[in-house]
């Protein structure tokens, strides 16, 4: 910020008009500086910190489970020790919903995610989360036959000894970072925030004037008064005489286009991270929560791919894989579930406990498909055929002629 303040003194005794200071372009210039940008000081950027933090929760909060596929049939197994960990508690001192966090805030943000995977006799015994800062990594310079070696803190670890996340990689082993890739954006978000927070704590905001029906008779210390007011942990008061009033003079053109850049850079972030800012305004529309829904599912598709490739054993890859539960994410809200139910149920293809287990609710083993107009319910485990109507049932192969000559026990 140095080269800032100079251009601010510069400004200062260049661009007086009547005793007011405004701030040239030189120091706009500057303020869009390419600055490099580190996870820390993009975490200080709103849009961004807000962005990975709804992401991170969002993921959280879905169940993480492993299937089997046999033969074309898929089964879940409910019974793995890798689920637990990501599910209930990671053997770690970090919770679940922690650990995700700081996975999504590194695959983002630095050179990748990484979490060490504690084994004993073969079998996962915990997952630990190590901070990217900490991570060195050693390739084989081959581009074909690519391999690396993990280094935490100087201690050499093989690459199958982690889960590794990573974003736009070409190597598999270090990430294409949104503070690399992005670099330029983010240092203008972020040198806003300071250069702003830089004029708060020198009063830079208040720029103005007295006007007074009579002379003032000391008007340098009303000056010096009034810009002690607006000094940092102030608790000045400045006593104005009778018919004197202060105008706040308007921004200045470089001000306004601080403050443009703000709600554009703000836009241009959350494209970054593919859905719009009304997500967390609260004002999102239908479109805008599907496109969150397709940036969600991209994101869960990568680790899923992540923890198939490094977490299950070499005899279970194609036959076991991971995958969130997205029924929470994709089902939509309840107005349009139940139609979509009522249009299952009237095309014959649902069933009423089907639909209970999708809203997770217990079955009433009332497992009948409507034939017709709201009176035919049909049993297909039984074959058993029940018209709510006259309380009467008959078995399918019993029944003779069309929908109105049924023959009924």
């Amino acid at each position: 910020m140095s080269k800032f303040l100079d251009l601010f003194k510069k400004s200062q005794t260049e661009n007086r008009a009547d005793g007011e200071v405004t701030i040239d372009s030189g120091l706009l210039s500057a303020l869009l500086g390419n600055e490099a940008i580190t996870k820390d000081k993009a975490l200080q950027i709103p849009t961004v910190c807000g962005a990975i933090e709804k992401l991170a929760e969002t993921v959280a909060k879905l169940p993480l489970k492993l299937y089997k596929n046999m033969d074309g049939k898929v089964e879940e197994v409910t019974d793995d020790k890798r689920t637990f960990l990501f599910n209930v508690d990671t053997g770690d001192t970090l919770s679940t919903v922690d650990f995700w966090k700081a996975i999504i805030e590194d695959y983002f943000l630095d050179k990748g995610a990484y979490a060490y995977i504690n084994k004993e006799k073969g079998k996962v015994k915990s997952i630990h989360y190590v901070d990217a800062s900490r991570i060195s990594i050693q390739t084989n310079q081959n581009p074909i036959f690519k391999d690396f070696d993990i280094y935490v803190d100087g201690e050499k670890h093989y690459r199958f000894d982690f889960i590794k996340l990573l974003r736009n990689t070409k190597d598999g082993a270090i990430s294409t970072s949104i503070c690399s890739a992005n670099s330029r954006m983010l240092a203008v978000a972020y040198n806003s925030i300071i250069f702003e927070d830089n004029l708060v704590k020198k009063g830079g905001n208040k720029r103005g004037f007295l006007t007074a029906k009579t002379r003032v008779s000391n008007p340098e210390q009303l000056r010096t008064d009034f810009a002690r007011l607006y000094q940092p942990d102030s608790d000045s008061i400045v006593i104005l005489n009778d018919g004197m009033e202060f105008k706040e003079s308007s921004a200045t053109s470089v001000e306004m286009q601080l403050n443009e850049n703000k709600v554009t850079n703000g836009q241009e972030i959350f494209k970054i991270f593919g859905f719009p800012a009304s997500i967390l305004i609260g004002n999102a529309s239908q479109s805008d929560k599907d496109l969150f829904t397709e940036c969600v599912i991209g994101l869960l598709n990568s680790i899923e791919a992540s923890l198939d490739k490094d977490l299950l054993l070499e005899k279970e890859k194609g036959l076991f894989y991971f995958a969130f539960d997205t029924k929470e994410l994709t089902r939509g809200n309840i107005k349009e579930r139940f139609e979509a139910y009522g249009i299952g149920i009237d095309k014959h293809f649902l069933q009423t406990d089907e639909i209970r287990k999708f809203e997770d609710m217990d079955p009433i083993g009332f497992n009948f498909v409507k034939l017709g107009l709201g009176d035919v319910l049909y049993n297909p485990e039984t074959k058993e055929v029940f018209i709510p109507n006259t309380n009467s049932s008959s078995k399918l192969d019993d029944l003779k002629g069309g929908d109105k000559e049924w023959k009924l026990k």
